[in-house]
């Protein structure tokens, strides 16, 4: 019985290996794509400070933890549209002035849009993370993930601000993406809020009253993080 299980993990391992190192070469490519001739080089040498930080951690802790390929989607999916705002800043990107111009809107809706996508996007990954190393039970599992998106949130806007000032306070505002709303912090952190919620009430919804099980880790067994 161990000896089929070890064989039948070996193929998965191995298939989730080049998935990940699929998503990762991809999303490399869009970021060297968009790293050529920015907006604004000294814009989008701070945005990308803590996404290349990010994506370090991820690919030097693989062997020790290996998220699922959904989540690994996701983080990607979410790292495509940040590139996306690093090369252009965030308030000048072209799709947003689009969406403006077609629905009526006083600014460039892109970085909105963004926070919206970081709680919905990365939620689920989050959830995954608390699941496997802290066990969370039940509901809390739903809970939790929610309250974490909401608390880096805020702290990443107090980060963002402290890096400004340090780094270039000449180019806060464009670093920030406030474009004149005071109110700016606060509805990034309401935006990426909400689209935690949804994630987690589809993730609720998709797995609990089937009792689905979702991708356990490739490396070792872990506790199913569907509840």
């Amino acid at each position: 019985m161990l000896v089929n299980t070890m064989q039948q993990r070996g193929p998965a391992q191995a298939g989730h290996r080049r998935i990940a190192t699929g998503l990762l070469l991809g999303y490399g490519v869009i970021w060297i794509w968009l790293a050529i001739n920015p907006v604004n080089r000294h814009d989008w040498f701070l945005e990308n400070l803590l996404a290349v930080g990010l994506v370090a951690v991820l690919a030097l802790t693989y062997r020790r933890f290996a998220f699922s390929v959904a989540s690994y989607s996701l983080i990607a999916a979410f790292m495509v549209l940040h590139a996306i705002g690093a090369h252009y800043t965030y308030s000048e990107v072209p799709f947003g002035f689009w969406l403006k111009e077609v629905l009526a809107l006083s600014r460039n809706p892109f970085d909105r849009l963004v926070h919206f996508a970081y709680g919905l996007l990365l939620v689920y990954p989050l959830r995954e993370l608390l699941v496997r190393l802290a066990g969370l039970p039940g509901r809390w599992s739903y809970v939790m993930p929610v309250s974490s998106i909401l608390a880096q949130s805020a702290f990443f806007e107090v980060i963002e601000a402290i890096v400004a000032m340090i780094v270039s306070p000449e180019l806060g505002s464009m670093y920030l993406g406030t474009q004149g709303d005071e109110w700016d912090a606060q509805k990034d952190m309401a935006a990426a809020f909400g689209g935690a919620v949804i994630t987690m009430f589809m993730t609720a919804a998709l797995f609990s009253p089937h009792h689905a099980q979702e991708p356990p880790s490739p490396h070792r067994s872990a506790p199913s993080v569907a509840h």
